[in-house]
Parts: structure tokens; C-alpha cells; sequence
């Protein structure tokens, strides 16, 4: 389920993208830095906005600096680091790793179990700093996997699950942005899931493999009821994102919210369209 929380670059000014790369960039280093080349390679554009989103909201000390690496060898690129970095740093490979758990159970993919197992050293270490938050997101992770394989049609319980994810990963900490944080996570974590089994729904139709909009696509209006569910999904999580007090870099978390996380939709509901169009 990554790729879903990104920029709209076309509508971003260029100070704005230098400011999200170098806080990309800084997450890339870190994630080397912390895990190794296994751990870099999980680096994902999603994790990106939660360093932004703590960043914003706490106002850590970050350090500036320039770097060069594999992808950029002749030129320095500016890097933002914090203590948020490390934190989605560790949420990255935790993610990573269920991921891979998750396409080898679902898919037997040998690659994924490869994976898995290098990545679960990592994994430990992860677990070990944040011990009841690691065990929460495997548990509801474990309730989401039974769901799909008894292939419930319940969306907002489905999507809802991993929405307590999201949720628990955004509470950075115990405070009084705690629950605001939550509820933010919670419906971007509900639209995260929706997106993907939206993007998933002819694969998996064809491959018989689960998807908690089968029954919905059944209707006629399936592109219209799909889109409100998306839309009211991700009017709470900015309603509640615009109650908390940012204003660093703000109108690149708006940039992300209002209008980045659309894109893949409108990609995928373009294709859909043009191929209904080439059957009729």
C-alpha cells in the first residue's frame, strides 16, 4: 500500500519541491545510515509527508547538510534531518517488512520471503524501541489478513482496520496532539486502503484474489459511489489535519492532502475509462 501519499509536483512551486526532496532525501540517508542498503531500498515517497506532518507540528531541531549518493554522484543534494527522520525511518522498515509477510501469504512470492527474512533482523530492531506500538499494528494487520481470507464485504470495517494502523503510526506520542494526529492517520489510512483495492480491482478480479469492493462494482454507479467513499475519506482526514497548529511548510502538506494523493486515482480511473470505452 505505498505510493499513495505524494506530491502533486505540477501544482507545486520549485522552493516547495526542494524543501519536500531534501526532507526525502534526508529519510533515504537516515534509512542507509540506520538499516543498510536493505533498509534504503524500502525508502517510499509516504513516509516523506509523516516527517513533514511531526515537523511541522513540533518544530524539532533539524540539521541541514549536503550529501552525495548512489543517485545523485556528481551533485550534493540537500538533506533535512530530525528526530521525526529516524521515527519514519523505523515506520518505513516496519511497514516494509509486513508488506513482504503479507505478498507471500497472500501470493507465495519466493522474492517476498527472501525479503522478509533479511529484513526481519530489522524488523527485531524495530520492535524492540517501540514495543506496544509494533504489537498493536501486528495485531490489527493479523485481523485485516483474516478478513481478507474469509473475504468480507464489510468496507468500512476492512478499510477501518487499517485505518487503526495509520492511526497508530501518526501518534507519534502521548500529548495533546495525540488524538488529532489519530484521527488524521486514521482516514488517510482508510482512503490509503480503499485506493489500493480500487487501483487492484480488475487484477484482482481476474486473479480471484480478494477485494472489498467486488460487491460495490457489481452496481452501475460503482465510479460515482466509489469516488464519494474516497472524498468523504479524505475530507475528514483534512479537516481534522487543518485543526492542528502547522505552518512550516504547510502548503506542502496541503499540496499532498488536497491534491497529491488524487493523483493515482485519476491515472487509474482514466485507464479504466478508456478501456470501457475501447469494449463499447
Amino acid at each position: 500500500m505505498f505510493g499513495y501519499i505524494i506530491i502533486n509536483k505540477a501544482e507545486m512551486k520549485f522552493r516547495e519541491f526542494d524543501v519536500y526532496h531534501s526532507y526525502y532525501c534526508g529519510l533515504c540517508r537516515r534509512l542507509k545510515e540506520k538499516y543498510g542498503f536493505l533498509g534504503q531500498i524500502t525508502l517510499s515517497y509516504d513516509m516523506t509527508f509523516l516527517v513533514m506532518l511531526l515537523t511541522g507540528l513540533y518544530e524539532p531541531e533539524t540539521q541541514e547538510k549536503h550529501y552525495k549518493c548512489a543517485a545523485h554522484p556528481f551533485e550534493k543534494h540537500l538533506a533535512r534531518i530530525n528526530m521525526f527522520t529516524d521515527y519514519a525511518a523505523d515506520m518505513n522498515v516496519l511497514f516494509s517488512y509486513y508488506k513482504c509477510r503479507d505478498d507471500w501469504e497472500d501470493e507465495r512470492k519466493l522474492w517476498k520471503l527472501a525479503y522478509e527474512k533479511l529484513l526481519k533482523p530489522k524488523y527485531r530492531r524495530v520492535e524492540g524501541a517501540y514495543g506496544e506500538k509494533v504489537l498493536r499494528v501486528d495485531r490489527l494487520l493479523r485481523e485485516i489478513s483474516r478478513g481478507e481470507r474469509s473475504r468480507e464485504q464489510n468496507i468500512d470495517r476492512m478499510a477501518g482496520q487499517f485505518g487503526e494502523v495509520m492511526a497508530e503510526i501518526f501518534a507519534w506520542n502521548k500529548d495533546e496532539w495525540e488524538e488529532s494526529l489519530r484521527k488524521t492517520g486514521f482516514y488517510l489510512g482508510k482512503f490509503v486502503y480503499l485506493m489500493d483495492a480500487y487501483e487492484d480491482l480488475d487484477k484482482d478480479r481476474k486473479k480471484g484474489t480478494y477485494n472489498p469492493f467486488f460487491e460495490l462494482s457489481g452496481s452501475g454507479e460503482f465510479e460515482e459511489n466509489s469516488r464519494n467513499i474516497l472524498t468523504m475519506m479524505m475530507a475528514e482526514c483534512s479537516r481534522e489535519f487543518e485543526t492542528l497548529p502547522i505552518l512550516k511548510d504547510v502548503e506542502i502538506l496541503r499540496n499532498i492532502l488536497y491534491s497529491g494523493v488524487w493523483c493515482r486515482y485519476e491515472a487509474v480511473h482514466k485507464q479504466r475509462q478508456e478501456k470501457k470505452g475501447e469494449r463499447l
